[in-house]
């Protein structure tokens, strides 16, 4: 039987990696994200290259949304027994004066979000006696930095979430695991490269020179580096590793 993925955040950059790579591994798709016309050329680029896939356009915000999304994917395409939290917000302030809204959003995109999609799809994979769960956290899920409590913050609770969720369905044969990108590029990076300009005197280039030089290997991660290891985290082969966090940075943090 062929195995359902659903990804969120499934419309453009490090989502729309994983979608396109496990698509081009056989895999059927369900692509999540808000913008519906994201998500019909992500579907409609994995159906041109013969694969499988279906969209459902969520608010990972919302409870309700999310159970709709999930509903409509096992309908399309079967039980979901793959399972990528994608969906992520960055932003920064500093915490003097910080916005509590900045705040409530970031905790709402980044963390709960990934408690209600998973809360929603776990009963499919304990019914399936079989499950992979692979949460996009960051960099941020383990060390801090100024002006990014709120983000930082998210990322740490995805980590501690996903160890928890390891230790309680391993008796499932459902594994658990996170991975930690530092700066991909990705249309989320160049909206933090805009932030920067705005707010300092460099230029778009020089931006994004400076989050190259935060790298080891001078460059930022691509999309298709983090897809390749939620591509091996799904695999049968990967059944041993689950509750750990992986980071896909270049040897910015190594621990």
């Amino acid at each position: 039987m062929t195995r359902v993925a659903f990804i969120t955040g499934a419309g453009k950059g490090i989502g729309e990696a994983i979608a396109k790579t496990l698509a081009g591994e056989g895999f059927k798709v369900g692509l999540s994200a808000r913008t519906d016309a994201d998500l019909q050329r992500v579907a409609d680029d994995i159906r041109a290259r013969g694969g499988e896939a279906f969209s459902a356009a969520c608010d990972v915000t919302q409870p309700d949304s999310i159970v709709r999304a999930v509903a409509a994917v096992q309908q399309a395409l079967g039980p979901i027994t793959i399972l990528v939290n994608n969906a992520g917000q960055a932003g920064s302030h500093k915490f003097l004066g910080h916005d509590d809204a900045l705040w409530h959003r970031l905790i709402d995109v980044n963390l709960n979000s990934v408690y209600h999609v998973t809360k929603a799809v776990v009963p499919l994979m304990i019914e399936a006696k079989w499950g992979r769960i692979v949460n996009i956290a960051s960099i941020a899920s383990k060390v801090g930095g100024k002006y990014i409590a709120a983000y930082t913050a998210s990322k740490h609770g995805v980590l501690g979430l996903t160890r928890a969720l390891a230790a309680e369905l391993v008796s499932y044969n459902i594994t658990v695991n996170a991975i930690c990108p530092g700066y991909v590029d990705t249309p989320m990076t160049d909206s933090g490269i805009a932030n920067i300009t705005a707010k300092t005197k460099l230029s778009e280039a020089e931006a994004r020179a400076a989050l190259e030089k935060l790298s080891p290997q001078n460059r930022l991660i691509t999309s298709a580096e983090v897809a390749h290891v939620v591509k091996m985290l799904v695999s049968d082969e990967a059944r041993g590793i689950t509750g750990q966090a992986i980071n896909v940075d270049g040897g910015m943090v190594m621990y």
